[in-house]
């Protein structure tokens, strides 16, 4: 409480809602730098903030060992999770290769996708591949480096809707719900349909996968899973309450797992584990950390649209200036209906800095859904951009008793 005093004192400003929490070094920074955070931290349920901070320290052996601050996950509610859906569901399309273990089938191989029910489309053909055609693989480089939804929407139809929700849940993953597209237009109904892949190479057939209907109904039932005053349909305003319960869901807690399960395997039980080769994880590790420039794909190479920190908020969220060489980025973060989402294992090579960071919040005044009225360049891109300069700052800074061997990561020459 003397904290909330002092900063009332100063100037008039509304109070920090922030909790009394001893030695939580997340709350400390973000009281320290309480004017970059504001007014996300005078009313943090109105924003719907939850943030997931987590420092590695490795022993002689270089092992890494975690120590996880949180803020506002104990009660947790709905929240949009957009885009950052796409991480696991890319893992589960590399892990279903592997399981399928078939000849001539990897993620390099050329598929076509046909359609069984209304509202799904044929996929022939890909022009930004340099095949011009379609596979497994580039659609996962594509959803990491520019969060292509269709690219996502191709992986749900591969994977299922079903196998999804059961081969996360079965690692433990009770909080993950991908059960839809995302801007597909359909349905809970359409979304249980999932299309016909062919895996092929010239004029020989390696792989036929059948179209698949999940047998079950799903919807997530939580606090919140209804929320606002109103949302836009076709050009309308209908006074009620946007229903999230068909839609997909992922927990704080589980998102940032999914980053760590990437780069420290090892530190997961078994039964938690991907089934991912080195290969994969490298290739993972390079389209999350990339910047678009980099990515070989030609669509991507224009500067001006598709600059460093695209689809990346922390640390340069806020800007487009070029990202330093001695800092990366791995993440996959999320953007819709006021919803913000970023989670990131960010180092820097130069100082030794890791550490691992989740964070959501909605920036949506009006509580009217579906608009694009949001306060993204205002409030929310800004608080995402500081939240990662002050935690990378205080990392600079912080004693190690290991300085860690970050070269592993280093894939991108």
């Amino acid at each position: 409480m003397m904290g909330f005093a002092v900063l009332l004192a100063a100037g008039c400003e509304k109070a920090l809602q922030l909790p009394e929490d001893p030695g939580n070094k997340l709350v400390e920074i973000l009281r320290a730098h309480h004017r970059d955070f504001r007014p996300v931290l005078e009313d943090p349920q109105r924003y719907r903030l939850q943030i997931l901070y987590t420092q590695i320290d490795r022993d002689s052996s270089q092992i890494p060992h975690f120590t996880q601050y949180g803020l506002f996950l104990d009660d947790p509610r709905y929240f949009y999770p957009a885009s950052s859906v796409k991480l696991p569901a890319a893992m589960l399309a590399l892990e279903k290769l592997n399981k399928l273990n078939l000849e001539n089938v990897n993620k390099f191989t050329s598929l076509r996708i046909d359609s069984v029910a209304p509202g799904q489309s044929t996929v022939w053909a890909d022009s930004t591949a340099a095949d011009g055609l379609p596979s497994i693989g580039h659609y996962i480089r594509k959803i990491l480096v520019v969060s292509d939804n269709d690219a996502f929407n191709r992986l749900y139809e591969f994977l299922g809707q079903a196998y999804l929700r059961e081969a996360l849940l079965v690692k433990g993953y009770q909080d993950s719900w991908i059960i839809r597209r995302l801007e597909s237009g359909m349905g809970p109904e359409a979304n249980r349909i999932t299309n016909a892949f062919t895996f092929y190479g010239g004029e020989n057939l390696f792989y036929d996968q059948p179209a698949a209907t999940n047998p079950a109904t799903f919807a997530i039932d939580m606090p919140d899973v209804r929320q606002g005053k109103g949302v836009m349909r076709n050009g309308e305003l209908i006074g009620e309450p946007i229903d999230f319960s068909h839609s997909n869901y992922i927990s704080v807690r589980d998102l940032q797992d999914y980053v760590r399960a990437i780069f420290f395997p090892e530190s997961f039980p078994e039964e938690r584990r991907f089934d991912l080769t080195e290969e994969d994880r490298l290739f993972l590790i390079r389209y999350m950390g990339c910047r678009p420039r980099e990515s070989g794909i030609a669509a991507y190479a224009d500067t001006s649209e598709y600059y460093d920190s695209y689809v990346k908020f922390f640390l340069y969220g806020d800007t487009r200036r070029p990202m330093p060489d001695n800092v990366r980025i791995f993440s996959k973060s999320g953007q819709a209906y006021g919803y913000l989402i970023d989670n990131a294992y960010i180092v820097d090579w130069d100082s030794g800095v890791e550490f691992l960071l989740t964070a959501v919040l909605q920036v949506n005044d009006n509580q009217i859904y579906n608009d694009n009225h949001y306060e993204y360049r205002e409030i929310g891109i800004p608080f995402m951009a500081r939240l990662g300069q002050h935690l990378y700052d205080y990392e600079k800074s912080r004693p190690r008793a290991v300085q860690p061997d970050l070269s592993q990561w280093n894939v991108f020459e």
